[in-house]
């Protein structure tokens, strides 16, 4: 386990910002493509990453042969307004990116965690290697679905276990989330090419500082510094 301090990428403007993440993930991508012929690319929902997934859209890959998945997805259909899937549709699988193959965390199975079982089967099968992934993070420090004292926070913080998707339940007394997930696990982090983790406002940057420094077995960014995930920190003040 190796430790290190936060650097912080701080940009004057959204649109600076923006091109700077999908740049990343489009070099990474790029690069997997040369190397092996594929490429497979993780993302966040929430209305963060939306002006991200448009630059990415517009990049000059041979999208045929990238695939598409998400870092966690809420347990409703693409027909919810809560969807992942379908935010990732509407602003990154368009144009030259709407040749890519999406890869679904959800699926409409008997329980959240027989979805989760179907879901790590296909990024199995697609190799269990991220090339490209972009972070966000809530408010209580929150990465994928990796919410503060969730019962299965241990399990998928452990560094140890292979790459794997899981079921999330839904929090108690108040906390979140407020509806089932499904998330995948730190050791796809820790395998990846590269994760981006694209931050906005005061407020947040704040709340990664406070993480960074917390305890790594029960704080999912300090369990990305602690053991050497690729990161690298995005920062506007206003996207």
């Amino acid at each position: 386990m190796t430790e290190r301090s936060p650097a912080i990428e701080a940009f004057a403007d959204g649109s600076a910002w923006a091109d700077a993440c999908a740049a990343r993930l489009v070099e990474s991508l790029s690069a997997a493509l040369a190397e092996r012929g594929g490429a497979v690319f993780a993302g966040s929902g929430g209305s963060t990453p939306a002006p991200i997934y448009r630059r990415m859209a517009r990049a000059d890959l041979d999208w045929s042969r990238v695939a598409v998945t998400l870092i966690d997805e809420r347990y409703v259909p693409e027909s919810s307004p809560e969807s992942n899937a379908a935010l990732l549709k509407q602003t990154l699988l368009t144009g030259r990116a709407a040749a890519a193959r999406f890869v679904p965390l959800y699926t409409p199975q008997v329980t959240v965690d027989r979805a989760a079982a179907v879901a790590a089967h296909a990024l199995a099968a697609e190799g269990g290697h991220l090339d490209a992934v972009l972070l966000g993070m809530g408010e209580d420090g929150h990465i994928c679905s990796m919410f503060p004292e969730s019962p299965i926070l241990k399990s998928l913080l452990s560094p140890g276990l292979r790459p794997t998707v899981l079921g999330v339940p839904t929090g108690r007394d108040g906390r979140g989330p407020t509806l089932e997930r499904l998330s995948i696990n730190l050791p796809y982090l820790i395998q990846a090419r590269r994760v981006v983790l694209a931050l906005t406002g005061t407020a947040k940057r704040k709340v990664f500082e406070r993480e960074a420094a917390g305890d790594p077995n029960v704080q999912p960014i300090a369990a990305l510094l602690a053991h050497a995930v690729p990161l690298e920190v995005l920062w506007t003040e206003a996207a």
